[in-house]
């Protein structure tokens, strides 16, 4: 038998998904509620970090509760890679038209606020584990946020590493002023005459830091996806990494493997 917190819950979370409480409504006052059904305050307050936990509510400090407002989803599959190597050989005028964020969001790129920094840095265990180079070898350390113009948070946050050495054949690959670059990673290192062969991802699931929830807008109990995308080029080098941190609550990663016909 469900507990009385779990009815109240229930009730509350069946009004949000029929409509009768819209995305942005401020929620009666916890007395207010805890009278309607019947229940102590603390039964309320359950009751609510329950649906705040879910993702369907949020409690604004001196303001109340309010049925949280859905952000843009995101759906990332692995396909999106093999649309990036073809995309990335098109003219400049195509290129600029489109990009990965649009792909997954199904937005416009006037849609989007896109920013990016470089930096130099050096490399530590992992990274030079990654790329088969020496602890200290100097990176070029791309970080990246894009979000929808009507939201406040990112979709991600991004942290793209290349071998300074690798790209510095061409300078326009180490300011980032030139982004957002039209064709992405795989166009830039076209331009250095590397082809990617393969991209290896791997994922894991972990709480969220207080930073990473705050930027990402997470709600209290959301998990955060990390993805590890390490990018081969056709001699088996690695020649790029990157570190993905995605919300659980708005990101789908969908694995689609063709298979070829006997």
């Amino acid at each position: 038998m469900a507990k009385a917190y779990e009815r109240i819950a229930d009730d509350l979370r069946d009004r949000i998904r029929a409509g009768e409480l819209a995305q942005g409504d401020r929620l009666p006052s916890e007395t207010t509620m805890a009278d309607h059904y019947g229940n102590s305050l603390p039964t309320l307050r359950q009751a609510l970090g329950l649906l705040q936990a879910e993702g369907l509510i949020e409690k604004q400090h001196g303001r109340g509760n309010f049925v949280r407002k859905l952000r843009t989803p995101v759906l990332r599959t692995n396909l999106r890679h093999q649309w990036e190597k073809d995309r990335a050989l098109e003219p400049e005028d195509q290129r600029k038209q489109t990009g990965a964020t649009e792909h997954d969001t199904g937005l416009d790129i006037d849609d989007l606020v896109f920013h990016a920094e470089y930096d130099e840095v050096e490399a530590g265990e992992e990274l030079a584990e990654i790329f088969d180079v020496p602890v200290g070898t100097v990176m070029v350390e791309r970080t990246y946020r894009t979000r929808y113009r009507a939201e406040e948070h990112p979709f991600s946050l991004v942290e793209s590493y290349l071998v300074r050495d690798m790209v510095a054949a061409n300078p326009a690959l180490l300011d980032a002023s030139n982004e957002p670059w039209p064709g992405g990673t795989q166009n830039q290192l076209h331009t250095i005459g590397i082809e990617l062969d393969r991209i290896e991802e791997r994922v894991l699931a972990r709480p969220p830091s207080p930073d990473e929830a705050y930027e990402l807008g997470l709600p209290s109990g959301s998990a955060l996806l990390i993805l590890g995308k390490t990018s081969y080029d056709t001699t088996g080098r690695v020649v790029e990494h990157s570190f993905v941190r995605l919300p659980a609550d708005r990101t789908e990663l969908t694995f689609v493997t063709p298979l070829e016909r006997w």
